[in-house]
């Protein structure tokens, strides 16, 4: 039943507030706020004008809830809040929850620490960020051990230092470690970090010029040259900024869309110095212009993890948003000071938006010309399996071990955007000879489409196996158990010169049809799939064999506990020759019994 707009749009009211679309299922289909309730929400209802995603999102309106707020403000944060709980498939959602990187300067410690930092600020000290990249951290911080050679090192490593580490050697530390240098120096160079980072560069090259002249006229002509040094490393960084204006600190976001897609590009200016930049690919299903997806994604990158100090003093966006007021409101609630959001600056403010600008739309481009790719290579294999309409999710699996050891299975999704990581999956194998592939395989598959049956996730059109008609025999047998219907089996067997672009492909429900000439396009996107899954099989298996073989053989045995297992490694001087020992000589350990000896030299022997 259709939902009825008319009578619905009568009695809304024209206050601010956000709104909630729902489906005949009572699932959350979208969440807006608005200013105008009565407005906003009428314009999804008109006849013309609507984008064909917009239309989509009508056409499965059964209910529309709303929630009446006094200000624009509340109802931004409300909708910033529902949007994280309930995940809407038409909003735009952040994907990326990694906390930005920082440099921390302890201030408790007689020799402060320079040191990088990501997480929560637990330590005290002072945070200097946040910065776009960690690689944007590690340059700042090697530049500062170049010039100032404040330590870097842990502290368990700095407490236990008996003699200059090789940081001293090549000058990067003075070694406070073991007193090499006088505490007065190093609280002074401690003082220029802080003023370096504190972005204070005119102040810094002043009091450089002030201690070189000093230290000249005292006759310490060495150190007189050491600021010397000092002095021009820093104007040289000064000099390869692009562009060094004023003293802001500074959000400079611009956004590009095109074919439903979209890219945030974001350069952070921190006391007029660029201090790097971000690309952030949001999904906008509903986004047509810059200035929606603006208005959707500012709340989930500024709104996020509560109250940050470290939230810029200016926003600079590309284009003009209607909730530009109520967002600097809410930031103006979390930090108690005016955070302005613009998007009309000259100027050097505007020499930053066009090159974030330009970055956005560049980004955007090579993403479309690689899903353009993408969309090719899944029509090439279309036309190569003679399919009525271009496959839209593709799984491939894959088994790795070492010798039998830690075997590992792999699961890897492909859409028409390309991997879908999201939904990768890995499986510890258990309970299987070693080296049996075939037994491996069978249990990932049946593992896997147990769930999906279940409605764990999507069945997939077509299902990749990495081999010949064994392995195809194998995949159909689980899936026919389990009356799993409408998946396509492709078997890619590597022929007999085992070079990519010569695979033999396999259909399964065509009595073991080999298709023959393959198109190249199509051979590529099973390549780039199976290539995948081995990657993705490889880092489970190498993960999973390296925690075994971290963890000892005496562990989990009845009875034999740190002390005995440190006992027994003392005494025989290695677990390899605790293996050779009988129950009579691990009796001679201290505190093993006959009970506790017979114990070990069983799980030893039949490991």
């Amino acid at each position: 039943m259709a939902f009825d707009h008319q009578s619905f749009l009568k009695s809304l009211t024209l206050r601010p507030g956000i709104y909630q679309m729902f489906d005949a299922e009572g699932k959350i289909l979208y969440v807006g706020k608005a200013k105008n309730l009565k407005n906003r929400v009428s314009s999804y209802f008109r006849n013309t004008g609507l984008t064909a995603k917009t239309a989509a999102l009508v056409k499965r309106i059964a209910k529309i809830d709303v929630t009446v707020t006094e200000t624009e403000t509340e109802a931004l944060i409300l909708e910033h809040n529902l949007i994280k709980q309930y995940h809407p498939p038409y909003n735009i959602l952040m994907r990326d929850d990694k906390s930005y990187p920082y440099i921390f300067l302890s201030d408790r410690d007689q020799w402060p620490r320079l040191a990088f930092h990501r997480g929560p600020k637990k330590a005290k000290g002072t945070y200097f960020g946040p910065f776009p990249s960690v690689h944007a951290v590690r340059e700042s911080m090697g530049f500062l051990q170049k010039i100032f050679k404040v330590r870097q090192c842990e502290d368990v490593f700095f407490k236990n230092r008996s003699r200059p580490c090789l940081q001293y050697q090549i000058k990067r530390c003075t070694a406070p470690c073991v007193n090499l240098v006088a505490a007065e120096d190093y609280s002074a160079d401690v003082e220029l970090t802080r003023l370096y980072l504190d972005g204070k560069a005119d102040k810094l090259l002043k009091q450089l010029e002030v201690d070189m002249e000093a230290a000249s006229a005292g006759l310490q002509f060495e150190r007189a040259a050491e600021h010397r040094d000092q002095i021009s490393a820093l104007r040289t960084v000064q000099a390869q900024q692009m562009i060094e204006k004023g003293k802001g600190t500074i959000d400079v976001v611009a956004g590009a869309v095109s074919k439903g897609q979209a890219c945030v590009h974001m350069l952070y200016i921190r006391q007029g110095r660029i201090l790097g930049s971000r690309s952030y690919y949001p999904k906008a299903p509903l986004a047509e212009k810059v200035s929606e997806l603006l208005e959707e994604f500012l709340p989930h990158l500024y709104l996020d993890g509560g109250a940050r100090p470290d939230l810029p003093k200016e926003v600079l966006l590309n284009a003009a948003i209607e909730g530009a007021e109520a967002l600097s409101q809410a930031l103006k609630e979390q930090v108690g000071r005016n955070v302005e959001v613009r998007d009309s600056v000259r100027g050097f403010r505007a020499k930053w938006l066009q090159l974030a600008q330009r970055t956005a739309e560049q980004n955007l481009a090579g993403k479309l010309a690689s899903k353009k790719t993408i969309e090719q290579r899944f029509e090439s294999l279309r036309d190569t399996m003679g399919l009525e309409t271009v496959p839209q999710r593709l799984e491939c699996f894959d088994i790795s071990h070492s010798s039998g050891e830690a075997v590992v299975a792999s699961c890897v999704v492909f859409d028409g955007n390309g991997a879908l990581k999201s939904d990768y999956r890995r499986f510890n194998i258990e309970g299987i000879t070693g080296g049996d592939d075939y037994a491996a395989m069978e249990q990932a598959i049946r593992r896997r489409y147990t769930r999906l049956m279940k409605g764990e996730g999507k069945l997939p059109d077509i299902l990749l196996i990495d081999g010949g008609k064994g392995q195809i025999g194998i995949a159909r047998e689980v899936l026919s158990d389990l009356g799993v219907v409408g998946v396509m089996i492709l078997g890619v067997a590597k022929g007999t010169t085992r070079k990519p672009g010569l695979e033999t492909l396999i259909l399964a429900d065509q009595n073991n049809k080999v298709i023959a000439r393959p198109q190249q396009a199509a051979l590529h996107l099973i390549q780039q799939i199976r290539d995948e899954a081995h990657r993705f099989a490889i880092t489970g298996h190498k993960a999973r064999r390296d925690k075994k073989r971290r963890t000892s053989p005496l562990e989990g045995i009845p009875g034999v506990g740190p002390t005995r297992r440190r006992d027994l490694l003392k005494h025989f001087g290695g677990i390899v020759e605790v293996k050779k020992a009988s129950v009579a000589d691990l009796m001679k350990v201290d505190n093993i019994n006959k009970k506790v000896a017979e114990a070990i030299y069983s799980a030893l022997y039949n490991e």
